[in-house]
């Protein structure tokens, strides 16, 4: 699913406004450009044979907007995605939506670093909390950390497996100062579930050790 819906080839009784180059032969749209949609929405850029495609600026009514490369009307290539939140996507698309390499800026200043397949994070990447001062570095699949991964805090680390989002199984501590943990998360009683219906889970230590 793509971001928003920007289909400038609507076809009807208006088609909104342009003002560009145009084909020779076919009238088309065609070389540099700029349209205005029947909904409000502004397209400045490239096109070819009535087509977006190459660099253009794409701007929605709500706020949005895409800076960046096009290919047969759609978004592929690199570029930036602007909401209207405040959020911020800079990196590759395929097919209008973010595929590939590229960085995810939430509202709240936490980021994203790293792979997405089909709007998602998947793949290997590196997510910032940025008011806790924690970074998880590792595998994700259909947005959620799974498989090998490492949870990055002041002072210490945390290596191991997770599953669901959640570290489970084997894994270790390993502080600044020299020491590390060995041991195991396992799922808690049923009387100690968390809040967020999440199933809590307990950290089974080892002795403290030098590394």
């Amino acid at each position: 699913m793509s971001d928003y819906s920007d289909d400038e080839e609507e076809r009807g009784p208006s088609i909104g406004t342009y003002d560009g180059g145009r084909h020779p032969e076919t009238n088309a749209r065609h070389g540099k450009g700029r349209a205005v949609l029947p909904n409000g929405d502004i397209y400045e850029g490239e096109y070819i044979d009535g087509q977006r495609h190459g660099e253009g600026v794409y701007r929605f009514k709500n706020g949005a907007r895409y800076v960046g490369q096009y290919e047969l009307n759609k978004k592929n290539g690199q570029g930036t995605f602007y909401y209207p939140d405040g959020s911020k996507y800079e990196g590759s698309f395929s097919d209008d939506l973010r595929s590939g390499q590229g960085v995810y800026t939430y509202p709240n200043g936490d980021t994203y670093d790293g792979e997405w397949v089909n709007g998602v994070r998947e793949g290997e990447g590196t997510f910032t909390y940025a008011s806790a001062g924690v970074k998880f570095r590792g595998s994700w699949v259909k947005g959620i950390r799974v498989g090998e991964g490492t949870l990055m805090y002041p002072g210490m680390e945390f290596r191991g497996t997770f599953t669901d989002d959640q570290p489970l199984g084997a894994g270790k501590f390993v502080f600044d100062s020299g020491y590390e943990q060995s041991g195991e998360y396992v799922l808690a009683e049923a009387s100690d579930e968390a809040e967020d219906d999440k199933p809590a889970l307990k950290w089974h230590g080892e002795t403290v050790k030098a590394s």
